[in-house]
């Protein structure tokens, strides 16, 4: 049989003893969390559309490189998405039975943005710019872009895009009380997102910022000033609510470490007590 020495079994002792507690210590503050997801996303396969027109010229395929810098192509939205036809038949993939509408006449834009976006056409109509249409009015071309189509945010109300048809005063007052509130969602989404990467349930919390995020996006099309200060004052207080449940999370996670750095500093103190009180008597 194997002789342990009293030195050697305290020293596994100790090694298992920190092992076991920073274990404890590095999981999920919610017993049987899911594991995270892995952060590389699936790639989505190349339609026909992409394969044929990322090897064409000119504009016939300047769109590819547009659309790859998009948050339609971020969210694996291809051609067909918006223009119709079949992603997967060459023969077919500008074949109007098949679906295929080709590219919208101006006054056609917003409708045909909007079917993906029913509730942004919605405010849009309602806006001054909505009721411009067909007018000279903005389409949604105008400020998102056609095919290097941009995130809805605050930096899309700028200078440069807004003084193509009017003086950008108004819509930079527009923006300054928005922007507290845009910073407000950031920063809680990144809070979540975080959370969500150690296994912590914060399924309540995204749906409450996910609610949030859309009436906010809905005073992207207000030019009423008045109206877009009241709205993000309450979307504010809503945020707040989500901002105070993730400190209780933040706040337990602190105890818990706390709690967790005594335990070993405690346990090791007894084992090292052990150790010392071996060693007298050897």
């Amino acid at each position: 049989m194997i002789r342990i020495s009293a030195k050697l079994r305290a020293s596994l002792f100790l090694a298992s003893l920190g092992a076991l507690l920073l274990a404890a210590l590095a999981g999920p503050l919610t017993a049987g969390a899911a594991a995270p997801a892995s952060a590389a996303a699936t790639e989505q396969p190349e339609t026909v559309c992409i394969q044929c027109h990322s090897a064409l010229p000119d504009k016939l395929g300047a769109p590819v490189n547009l659309w790859r810098q998009s948050i339609h192509a971020e969210n694996g939205i291809s051609c067909n998405g918006c223009h119709g036809g079949d992603p997967k038949n060459a023969d077919d993939a500008m074949n109007r039975s098949r679906g295929f509408l080709g590219a919208p006449k101006e006054a056609d834009i917003p409708a045909f943005c909007g079917r993906c976006h029913p509730g942004v056409l919605k405010d849009y109509l309602a806006s001054a710019h909505g009721r411009a249409l067909g007018k000279g009015g903005p389409t949604c071309f105008t400020c998102h872009g056609n095919h290097q189509v941009l995130k809805a945010s605050l930096d899309l109300i700028n200078e440069k895009s807004c003084t193509r048809c009017h003086s950008f005063e108004r819509a930079k007052t527009i923006r300054a009380a928005m922007q507290q509130t845009e910073g407000y969602i950031v920063g809680i989404d990144r809070r979540i997102t975080g959370f969500q990467a150690i296994g912590v349930d914060t399924d309540r919390l995204g749906k409450g910022l996910f609610a949030v995020r859309n009436r906010f996006h809905t005073l992207f099309h207000d030019v009423d000033v008045a109206r877009v200060r009241a709205e993000s004052a309450q979307i504010n207080t809503e945020l707040a609510k989500l901002d105070r449940d993730l400190k209780v999370i933040e706040e337990a996670r602190a105890k818990r470490k706390i709690a967790g750095g005594i335990a070993v500093a405690f346990m090791l103190l007894m084992a090292a007590l052990v150790l010392l009180l071996k060693k007298t008597y050897d």
